[in-house]
């Protein structure tokens, strides 16, 4: 029996988990709870032209828009631009949040390649994270009624003529709701097959936009405001066949030895060098501590 165990003792190793210091930031912020663009694809999808379109976005009895981006407890006012090089429309949706203050939330972008359509919903990257794009699931965009209306022979960009102090009169500012009850209102929308989530870009970014991107101090500062971060650390204890155990955490590796009672530990430490073109380079140096064992 003991030698089965001392054979046994040769193939085991003890490996035990504990908390670490690695980092995790989530992809999005809690603003983007405040506009499914699921829905958003839905309702540009139905409309005739980007005014009805604006108008339904904003439409408190449709219950898109929850956006609250410089937390005053109100909905903010979402406005179309449009602009349209070479055959391809980008029309950004732009929060209104105070005077000469714009957030962009996202743009949609539609192209026609020899009379083959294509669209997507790209959100914000303050917003939505990086790479967060709403695309058609196997559907032929051509045929819905708004873009046909974009792509008439004569037509000019739509420019909404809306802004802070100064919006339309069917629009009235009204208090966002929670979450769930936002989910709930908007189920009706995202439910649909329609569109899809996508992490891959389906229209071609275009570089001869005249409009630059907007973003605002009201919103950006309190950008990582409700990111979820969580704590993970990862210590790993080996113990060998001749009882040595060896404890590695975080660039620290600590030995101990069970016959001799001896435990060393080896810590690494980073220094960084400028030489004198003004390069920096890190150097890493290990200093060993031997203790032995307390009797």
């Amino acid at each position: 029996m003991r030698i089965y165990t001392k054979i046994l003792t040769l193939f085991i190793l003890n490996v035990s988990i504990a908390q670490s210091e690695v980092t995790i930031v989530s992809a999005s912020s809690q603003a983007a709870d405040g506009l499914d663009l699921k829905a958003v694809s839905e309702i540009f999808k139905e409309t005739q032209n980007l005014e009805e379109f604006e108008q339904s976005l904003n439409d408190p009895d449709l219950g898109i828009n929850n956006l609250d981006l410089d937390r005053n407890g109100q909905v903010d006012f979402i406005r179309v631009l449009e602009e349209v090089v070479s055959g391809t429309h980008v029309i950004i949706l732009q929060a209104v949040i105070g005077v000469n203050e714009f957030q962009d939330v996202a743009t949609i972008e539609v192209e026609n390649k020899a009379e083959k359509y294509n669209m997507q919903i790209h959100g914000h990257v303050d917003i939505y994270g990086p790479n967060y794009f709403i695309v058609p699931s196997h559907v032929h965009i051509q045929a819905w009624p708004i873009i046909s209306w974009i792509y008439r022979p004569v037509y000019r960009p739509f420019r909404s003529v809306y802004y802070f102090g100064h919006y339309p009169r069917w629009w009235k500012s009204f208090r966002p709701v929670q979450l769930n009850v936002y989910r709930t209102r908007t189920h009706g929308f995202t439910s649909r097959n329609t569109f899809v989530v996508s992490k891959t870009r389906r229209v071609k970014p275009v570089t001869r936009l005249v409009y630059k991107p907007r973003s605002s101090t009201k919103f950006t500062r309190n950008i990582n405001v409700g990111k979820t971060t969580k704590k993970i650390s990862v210590k790993k204890t080996t113990t060998k066949a001749n009882g040595t155990k060896v404890t590695k955490k975080k660039g620290i590796k600590k030995t101990t030895n069970r016959k001799t009672g001896k435990t060393t530990v080896k810590k690494g430490k980073k220094k960084t060098k400028v030489n004198k073109k003004g390069k920096k380079t890190t150097v890493t140096k290990t200093r060993k501590t031997t203790q032995k064992k307390k009797r």
